[in-house]
């Protein structure tokens, strides 16, 4: 079964069970003349939600569950000298059985050993058993389900009710199922961090001033010690983060101030759409006009008052980034602005202050707990910011603190460590998740400074 059509047949399911159910409380409710707890349609909910949740819930598990036990057998059943004949070990060889199971076995036959095509069968063999156990168990639990529900509906059945508590607790598992995914990313980036601090010296990597993430891969290669020092990396990120945030925050502030507080309702509604435009290109078209528009401009301008820009510079890729990065805070605070309370603009007024005066000691520091939030996933936004930093900044690993020069970031630098196929048991591949546990704690300190902050205006303006 396709999932087009696993997804129709749920559909079919799920109107049919609801048409069933409410048939049945509207026929009770007819026949016995007894007010029932709940609306008709809850009752149809009912029906459906247990006629289809639990099988899309062992759907679910099956989908996850067989591919590992498959592979697991698949693995304990061939001979360990056949998976050492691969390079990649079990992983190619597995790679090689999915790639033969369900193909046109007469072709495949001819470019493989015997004893692939033999797992191959096997592979086949255990994958369909386990979709001859998802389909009787799917139909047991859509006929239990439905039969169960639908026995169950009388008039003085609290399906509304029924239904809320599910409803709360899969908002529940939702958020848990939220938490979850974080702690386990953390952990995981956290594990292998804690393998290449195992190679390579956490204070050689947080105070080291050179990286050259190469390794050598014999003893007689030259020029490929490799140097982890993580001080150029966070340097360049930082430049180009606050030249991104020196043209983004006054720019998308001042903007969310004219449109919440001086614009007229016709022009707000123009003008905001036409800035929000900024956040819908792709940052691939940003990094075009940063080096072949603003990079040349930027050159030319510094050549004239006797400076020197490089093609690539962290002045380039921070204001190209800060432009990418307006509509992130002037979208934000101007929602925030509006949602001030007008009572404290008419407050402000009543007392003699002028308009400009009323924003910046009421509406401003009123807003102050949201601008800073809008603030935070603007820098967030450009501390993650790739592909720009790629074209316009570069990939060097410069010590300097001239803007005017070829600069590389944090994610740039864990994108190029995990291109192309790598062995996850070497320094250049695991300083990537040293990178981003790093940068994992610096976004945790800011959020907790940004939470500091709103808890104590918040406190003052509540």
């Amino acid at each position: 079964m396709t999932p087009v059509t696993w997804i129709i047949a749920c559909v079919i399911l799920g109107v049919l069970s609801f048409v069933l159910g409410q048939s049945k409380a509207k026929r009770q409710a007819s026949i016995s003349f007894i007010r029932p707890h709940s609306l008709p349609h809850f009752y149809g909910l009912f029906v459906a939600f247990w006629t289809l949740f639990p099988a899309l819930i062992w759907s679910l598990l099956i989908l996850l569950i067989s591919p590992a036990v498959v592979d697991t057998i698949v693995i304990k059943n061939t001979p360990a000298q056949a998976i050492e004949v691969y390079v990649g070990g079990k992983s190619f060889f597995l790679e090689a059985v999915h790639s033969g199971a369900f193909s046109d076995k007469s072709l495949y036959k001819a470019i493989t050993d015997p004893v692939v095509q033999k797992s191959t069968t096997l592979y086949e063999t255990l994958y369909n058993r386990f979709r001859l156990v998802w389909l009787c168990g799917t139909v047991l639990l859509i006929v239990c389900g439905l039969v169960e529900s639908y026995r169950t509906i009388i008039p003085s059945f609290a399906a509304r009710t029924r239904l809320e508590s599910y409803a709360k607790w899969m908002l529940i598992a939702c958020a848990t199922t939220s938490i979850l995914i974080t702690i386990s990313i953390a952990f995981s980036v956290l594990f292998e961090s804690l393998r290449f601090f195992g190679m390579v010296p956490i204070t050689e990597f947080l105070f080291g001033t050179q990286w050259s993430p190469q390794m050598a891969l014999r003893a007689d290669q030259a020029g490929t010690s490799g140097a982890f020092g993580m001080i150029p990396l966070f340097l360049g990120t930082l430049m180009i983060t606050i030249i991104a945030m020196c043209v983004a925050v006054p720019v998308g502030l001042l903007s969310a101030i004219y449109m919440s507080e001086y614009a007229s309702p016709r022009l707000r509604n123009t003008m905001k759409p036409v800035l929000e435009i900024l956040a819908g290109i792709p940052t691939v078209v940003y990094g075009y006009f940063a080096i072949v528009t603003l990079s040349p401009l930027l050159r030319g301008f510094g050549e004239s008052l006797g400076f020197t820009v490089a093609s690539e510079s962290a002045l380039c890729a921070g204001l190209v980034m800060g432009i990418m990065i307006i509509p992130f805070v002037s979208s934000l605070s101007d929602d925030i602005i509006t949602a001030v309370p007008r009572a404290l603009r008419d407050a402000s007024l009543a007392l003699g202050a002028t308009p400009s005066e009323t924003i910046k000691k009421v509406v401003i520091p009123a807003a102050l707990p949201g601008i800073v939030g809008a603030v935070l996933l603007a820098v967030s936004r450009a501390i993650g910011e790739t592909m720009i930093v790629v074209m316009a900044a570069g990939l060097a690993a410069n010590l300097t603190a001239n803007p005017l020069e070829a600069v590389t970031t944090v994610t740039a630098q864990i994108v190029s460590l995990l291109v192309g196929d790598q062995e996850f048991d070497s320094p250049k591949t695991l300083a990537a998740f040293a990178l981003g546990l790093t940068l994992f704690v610096i976004t945790l300190v800011l959020n907790v400074i940004a939470l500091m902050v709103v808890k104590k205006y918040r406190e003052k303006y509540d």
